[in-house]
């Protein structure tokens, strides 16, 4: 049986080099189209049940990020469902920067991804069974370039603005397993926590900021090759209409809570990034702050506050970011969750790594934190 290599499919994204031998698959990862950025891979393996195969990701030092392979582990299924971590190994001296994946299918065919795929079609599935929850409210507030829809889900009818927006990054799939498992609990009419929030709060909630991106394969990046999360301060129809939808219904419907949902390439932990450098910034912002943090730290024994990013210097944070452009814009509680691509290092899983589970439990225990820190909020 030949060996054949392909991406042809929602979310995929690969360019054969050599591919002959099970043992001796040369791939590289295409840039995302008009962008530099270059780091989401997903493909399919097929014709190599039983074989040793050899799979080598050249060329990645000069990939977005390369401070993410080192320590990092593909992810591998037969299903597309079970996402488990494969044998896995970087050399930074071997042609250009080297990922060799490593595995002997059990079965004729195998998907290889860098983090377990959220679809365009899951989308649209999330999106159908949550919006004919009772109490959902489903809009489609704008178009992206490619004509797809922008999705917002309403759920609750309390005083307080909630809002969750997740994978302006299409190639951070674990944002939107974060959305589906938050989506499932404040669906789920005896889940307390639920319960009180839909009472206490409104929550407005858009699953995927990016679905041209995700539907291309990109990993960062919208059709024309624009970083969404650089586009708050100004963004436009032309370049950004993602942003500009989103943004023009949050000066409809003001945010006193935003929680923009990510992941990090390099960084093995999960961790909050604040709004601490912008100038607007008021002892009682970074009191609400550092309590929802706190509490989320409580709740969840996969979250931590030692790893994350620099804090910003004063009056000097980037306000092109949703983060720091949202607490700006509107006083509001804003932040930014980041989960790995590789694993969190305070709770290793040797067979899956960070996942797909996981990340839909984080999702739930963040929606427990913004419950308690609620009444800070107004």
């Amino acid at each position: 049986m030949a060996v054949t290599v392909s991406a042809a499919f929602d979310g995929g994204n690969i360019a054969v080099t050599r591919a002959e031998r099970a043992d001796d698959i040369v791939l590289t990862i295409p840039r995302d189209h008009m962008s530099e950025f270059a780091q989401w891979f997903y493909f399919r393996l097929s014709g190599v049940r039983g074989e040793a195969c050899v799979i080598r990701l050249v060329g990645l030092e000069a990939s977005a990020y390369p401070g993410g392979w080192p320590d990092y582990r593909a992810v591998v299924s037969y299903d597309r469902n079970d996402w488990r971590r494969a044998d896995t190994a970087y050399d930074k001296a071997a042609d250009g920067g080297t990922l060799t994946i490593r595995l002997t299918p059990e079965h004729d065919s195998v998907w290889i991804a860098y983090f377990a795929p959220y679809s365009m079609e899951r989308h649209n599935d999330l999106v159908a069974r949550i919006g004919s929850a009772r109490g959902v409210r489903a809009e489609v507030i704008g178009k992206t370039l490619d004509g797809q829809d922008m999705d917002l889900l309403t759920i609750g009818d309390g005083p307080v603005n909630l809002w969750f927006i997740a994978r302006q990054h299409p190639g951070e799939t674990m944002a939107e397993w974060w959305m589906e498992g938050a989506l499932e609990r404040l669906t789920d009419p005896a889940d307390p926590v639920a319960r009180a929030l839909r009472a206490k709060a409104t929550l407005r909630i858009v699953p995927n900021m990016n679905p041209d991106g995700s539907r291309r394969g990109h990993l960062r990046t919208n059709a024309v090759g624009v970083n969404l999360n650089r586009e708050w301060a100004s963004p436009s129809l032309e370049r950004s209409p993602e942003v500009y939808s989103v943004l023009a219904r949050m000066d409809r419907d003001k945010p006193d809570f935003v929680l923009d949902v990510h992941g990090d390439e390099a960084i093995p932990n999960n961790f909050i990034a604040g709004f601490e450098g912008i100038p607007s910034i008021t002892d009682a912002m970074t009191h609400r702050l550092a309590a929802y943090i706190a509490i989320l730290d409580r709740l969840s024994p996969d979250f931590q506050t030692v790893d994350g990013y620099e804090t910003p210097a004063p009056g000097k944070a980037n306000l092109t970011v949703a983060t720091n452009a949202l607490a700006e814009r509107f006083g509001c509680l804003s932040m930014t969750l980041e989960m790995p691509f590789k694993d969190a290092n305070v709770a290793p899983d040797a067979d899956y790594g960070w996942s797909p589970a996981r990340s839909k439990a984080l999702g739930r225990d963040c929606l427990a934190a913004a419950l308690e820190v609620l009444p800070q909020l107004r």
